[in-house]
């Protein structure tokens, strides 16, 4: 798979279906690279990676350590750095931030979450050569402000408002949008009334394309399993199945064999 561009990313909107998956570290970057269309380095690595119980106290300086690992592993795919909560609150902060991730990371985009609010944002970042993602809808950084995690466009007004945040972020330039946690009618609304993408995660078939978090995706991750995951691996039984199989082959001394000592 060749590595997509902002321009070919935009063509494929009717034409192709995209897909997205998160990555926080080399060796998963090394597994995805030239498989899936684009890398997400979520914020959601506060919670899978570290164990926090949000995503609110991810770090300028975690996103850009974990972007850094991601981008040495996957060279041929388009990679995408989450500004974390508290990073973006104006569009000064925005611009210094995103121009840290583009200089010391080889990001190809940031994400932000936030509709019309935010527009003005996205419209500086843009200017100002940098090519944001926009995320809408259920967004995990308004968690605490929202009370918890609400599931949007339940109702005709909300689908609107979506429509209008939706558009307000193409308004802006942002050249891809996330939209997550929403009816998938609100959803395939949102992805109609745009002329971007639009990148699903818990809001049905009808948009431009998917993203999960991998270890999700891959049966890392056991605390909970949201209702949108599909998992393709179990692999939290697969670990622990092998490393009681190590403990065994040490005990039983057949590890290291003749074959594998000096």
């Amino acid at each position: 798979m060749n590595k997509q561009t902002i321009t070919s990313i935009q063509k494929a909107k009717g034409i192709k279906k995209l897909s997205m998956i998160t990555a926080y570290d080399t060796l998963f970057a090394k597994l995805f690279d030239g498989e899936v269309d684009l890398i997400l380095v979520g914020d959601s690595l506060n919670m899978s990676f570290a164990g926090c119980n949000d995503t609110l106290s991810a770090t300028m300086d975690q996103m850009i350590y974990h972007t850094k690992a991601v981008c040495n592993g996957a060279k041929n795919t388009f990679i995408i750095c989450d500004m974390p909560f508290g990073t973006y609150t104006n569009k000064k902060m925005a611009l210094k931030n995103s121009v840290k991730v583009y200089q010391q990371t080889a990001a190809d985009a940031v994400k932000i979450e936030g509709g019309e609010e935010k527009a003005h944002i996205i419209k500086y970042l843009t200017s100002n050569s940098i090519a944001v993602v926009g995320h809408i809808g259920l967004m995990p950084q308004n968690f605490r402000s929202e009370g918890g995690y609400k599931i949007k466009g339940k109702d005709n007004n909300n689908i609107s408002k979506l429509i209008l945040d939706a558009k307000a972020v193409e308004k802006a330039g942002a050249f891809l949008l996330v939209i997550e946690g929403v009816k998938s009618e609100a959803a395939q609304a949102v992805t109609n009334a745009v002329n971007i993408p639009v990148i699903g995660i818990g809001a049905g078939v009808d948009t431009d394309g998917q993203v999960l978090v991998w270890s999700d995706m891959l049966g890392f991750f056991e605390d909970f399993k949201p209702k949108f995951v599909r998992e393709y691996l179990n692999g939290a039984s697969l670990v622990k199945n092998s490393v009681r199989q190590y403990v065994k082959d040490i005990e039983d001394k057949t590890f290291p064999s003749n074959t594998e000592i000096y």
